[in-house]
């Protein structure tokens, strides 16, 4: 039996070897194609042995999501509908355009006195007394940890993906951006901690070291920069899906075939057995 498959969730070719290796595993499975790009599943399988639940369970076991493409709309086993690719698109821009919000004072007030070597650039009265100095260093990490917040808000669907599939030992892209950018907030909050204690007791020396030890910015910037280059594989991805459901439009809807010497029109999508295609 052939059935095709939509499947949520993917973002790289990891997650597409992810999904394939955890469907080919089934007993009675014969062929198993992903397609990243169109976010589908094609599969050959022995009726007697697997159905449709059992794949789909796979694939949700896998950290995914998965439901049967048919013509008529199928439900989620999530029962959650299919996500429009233009509404995927806009929700990644916000994501993207909150997160340069945030990202931009965050760098600033991270790297001011950078701008001031580098470029001679003057620095402002009101950043020198909020931010400037070992007396300000609380100040200093603690408004870096409240701007790199909400860039971790919005983007917490790394965390939450990258950290269910370290869990599973598929570990992938987003794994990699959630222990990178987690490990930098983690130590800025110690360091922030370590501020205030020395400072507390007198010891300026290492309350200064710490204070050039915050890595904030460098979480906001894992995070801006992959939602930007997501943001553009999103759109690329949906403007070639659109070009290919165009060009699938264009194929004949019926067909002249030739039977008992007669000419007959018959629906091109049906296969000699009468079944459609894909089913």
């Amino acid at each position: 039996m052939k059935v095709k498959f939509a499947i949520q969730g993917m973002t790289c070719s990891s997650c597409q070897a992810h999904v394939e290796k955890a469907v080919s595993k089934l007993e009675g499975m014969r062929n198993v194609n992903v397609n990243l790009l169109s976010n589908q599943m094609v599969v050959e399988y022995d009726e007697t042995i697997l159905d449709n639940d059992q794949i789909i369970k796979a694939v949700v076991d896998a950290g995914y999501g998965a439901n049967v493409a048919k013509p008529e709309k199928a439900k989620n086993v999530k029962n959650e509908p299919q996500v429009d690719n233009q509404e995927a698109i806009q929700s990644m821009k916000n994501r993207l355009i909150i997160s340069i919000i945030f990202w931009i004072p965050l760098m600033y007030i991270a790297m001011y006195h950078m701008f001031y070597e580098w470029f001679g650039l003057p620095i402002p009265q009101f950043v020198k007394n909020a931010f400037h100095g070992t007396e300000n260093a609380i100040t200093f990490g603690f408004t870096q940890f409240l701007l790199v917040l909400p860039i971790v808000y919005v983007n917490r669907n790394y965390f939450i993906s990258g950290f269910k599939k370290l869990w599973k030992k598929m570990p992938n892209m987003d794994s990699l951006i959630a222990i990178g950018s987690l490990a930098a907030i983690i130590y800025g909050i110690y360091a922030i901690f370590r501020i205030g204690y020395s400072l507390g007791h007198q010891q300026i020396e290492l309350a200064q070291k710490f204070s050039k030890d915050l890595y904030f910015e460098s979480s906001g910037t894992i995070l801006t920069l992959i939602t930007i280059g997501k943001f553009l594989e999103a759109k690329s991805k949906g403007k070639t899906g659109d070009a290919i459901r165009k060009l699938m439009n264009l194929a004949p809807k019926t067909a002249i075939v030739l039977r008992n010497n007669q000419e007959i029109e018959i629906d091109a999508r049906r296969n000699f057995d009468g079944r459609y295609r894909g089913d």
